[in-house]
């Protein structure tokens, strides 16, 4: 008995044992997550500083590349979030989310080039490139535009429809209560209440067998009525013997 405690108690030490480690695993990975995440914001918010100081304070080759990835990274960025906001509300965005993933591996890439292009001397060979870089990255923020204002577009329309039902709902509510040929729902329970509570309550009669009904219908025997003078005594007749008065012991 008592070797059975001992490894049941050793059983449930295991048991939170293996539930603490997981917790903890758990909790790092999830700081891990927390600490990527705003590692990832903070180096995205200082490369973003870099090239609008890149595409304000330096003119040529240089500043051009800086403004086409500030233009693909802001198209970009606002699409994805417009879009993963909506999906919470609209689970027909999904479809949309697809497509922009196919479309950020092209924003990417291109975003790649661009940064390698910013590191490259020969300036000449960049500026004859420029006008295909602006035409990609054209191609890829417009398509990024619009499936951001299309998303924005249809939850507009969305709650436009709610809010024009909600309207149409309240004036027909509005329309009731100033109706004041109609009593209040609460006055005429009320009324309907107090009538029943004033009239008599008749006790609730047994039924009764349809044979039993005609057996009691029939005409009952009725007692004969008293004679109106009473009756006279018996003659006496002298043969008659005369009673004895009864002993009474």
């Amino acid at each position: 008995m008592e070797a059975a405690l001992i490894i049941f108690a050793l059983m449930v030490l295991f048991a939170f044992l293996g539930l603490g480690a997981y917790a903890t695993v758990k909790v790092v990975q999830a700081t891990k997550r927390g600490v990527d995440r705003t590692i990832t914001q903070a180096r995205r918010t200082v490369e973003d500083t870099t090239l609008r100081a890149k595409s304000f304070g330096q003119v040529g080759v240089t500043g051009a590349l800086a403004q086409l990835r500030l233009d693909l990274r802001t198209s970009m960025r606002s699409t994805q979030q417009a879009l993963h906001e909506g999906v919470r509300l609209d689970a027909s965005l999904r479809e949309s989310i697809a497509l922009f993933e196919r479309l950020s591996a092209h924003g990417h890439e291109l975003d790649d080039e661009l940064k390698r292009l910013e590191q490259d001397p020969d300036r000449a060979r960049i500026a004859e490139r420029m006008p295909d870089l602006r035409e990609r990255t054209a191609k890829i923020t417009q398509a990024a535009d619009s499936l951001r204002w299309a998303a924005r577009d249809r939850a507009s329309r969305f709650a436009q429809d709610d809010m024009s039902d909600l309207s149409a709902q309240i004036e027909m509510e509005s329309g009731a209560l100033r109706d004041w040929s109609r009593e209040s729902v609460d006055h005429l329970a009320a009324a309907a209440a107090e009538w029943d509570a004033a009239q008599p309550v008749h006790p609730a009669q047994p039924a009764q067998d349809p044979q039993q009904g005609q057996q009691q219908a029939a005409p009952r025997e009725q007692p004969q009525k008293a004679a109106l003078n009473p009756a006279a005594p018996a003659p006496e007749y002298p043969w008659q013997k005369t009673r004895r008065p009864e002993s009474t012991t």
